[in-house]
């Protein structure tokens, strides 16, 4: 059970594992596609008890997309804890490289601490430290970079911006690492395979300074005459990455930040 199915990870981990498994998943906005889906339902986290999809449902396996409201979204995982405490079920949550956005100088790996400045890295570490209660066998946390990819917002943001010729942000500063959605799934559907459990970086292998990385997206995609909006948020590089090394992934599955660009953003 695919729990946020309707967004974009949401959906390109479903349509990654549809035809393997007998997955559904979960809407909130009304939209015909997922109405009409049988294997999707209508859940709404600041109104529905998750305990009731649950048992409806009575998944193996959980993962853990859900988006919105940041007091729902910690109820809604203290119900999956309770349930996976109880079930012979497995949680699979994405989490976030924000989860370290106070540390600067260098990239983070598996076992670093965690660490967040921003409410949205404090919400990540929050639902983190409830997973990490639950032994190790019954839970996965993936912490995951920024995600490109051809349907990704974030690609058609940009997009956006260069027909109207608004300013794309770029920070000269901020080095990061990045993935995109077909990789990213095709990482997961490899830890639900070998059943792997416990905290991996699902991010590209190596790093790239942000403005360089959106520029060279801007070049693939053809537009002679973007506009750049360069923000400084400090004098000194800053790194927001997160780099496997205790758990990685077989050669094939990895990425570099190279290859998002070359194969995965369409002009």
């Amino acid at each position: 059970m695919i729990l946020g199915g309707s967004g974009f990870i949401g959906n390109a981990i479903y349509k990654e594992l549809r035809s393997y498994f007998d997955t559904y998943g979960t809407y909130c906005s009304a939209r015909r596609s997922f109405e009409d889906n049988q294997q999707f339902y209508r859940y709404d986290m600041e109104e529905d008890d998750i305990h009731l999809l649950l048992d409806k449902i009575q998944p193996q396996l959980i993962i853990s997309c859900l988006r919105g409201n940041f007091a729902a979204q910690v109820q809604a995982h203290q119900h999956l804890v309770e349930y996976i405490a109880e079930h012979n079920s497995r949680l699979y949550f994405i989490s976030s490289a924000n989860v370290f956005d106070a540390y600067s100088k260098y990239p983070s790996y598996e076992n670093d601490k965690t660490l967040s400045e921003s409410r949205y890295g404090r919400l990540k570490i929050k639902i983190e430290n409830m997973l990490l209660r639950l032994p190790k066998e019954k839970t996965a946390i993936l912490r995951v970079p920024m995600v490109f990819g051809n349907a990704s917002p974030r690609l058609k943001e940009i997009k956006v911006s260069l027909e109207t010729r608004v300013p794309i942000e770029v920070f000269p500063n901020l080095i990061i690492n990045v993935t995109n959605d077909d990789r990213l799934t095709q990482q997961i559907h490899y830890l639900i395979n070998r059943n792997k459990t416990g905290i991996f970086h699902l991010g590209s292998t190596d790093v790239v300074h942000h403005e360089d990385f959106i520029q060279e997206i801007v070049e693939k995609i053809g537009n002679e005459e973007p506009i750049y909006k360069r923000v400084f948020t400090t004098n000194e590089d800053r790194y927001l990455a997160v780099l496997p090394k205790s758990n990685k992934l077989p050669k094939n599955l990895q990425v570099k930040y190279q290859e998002i660009i070359d194969h995965h953003v369409q002009p």
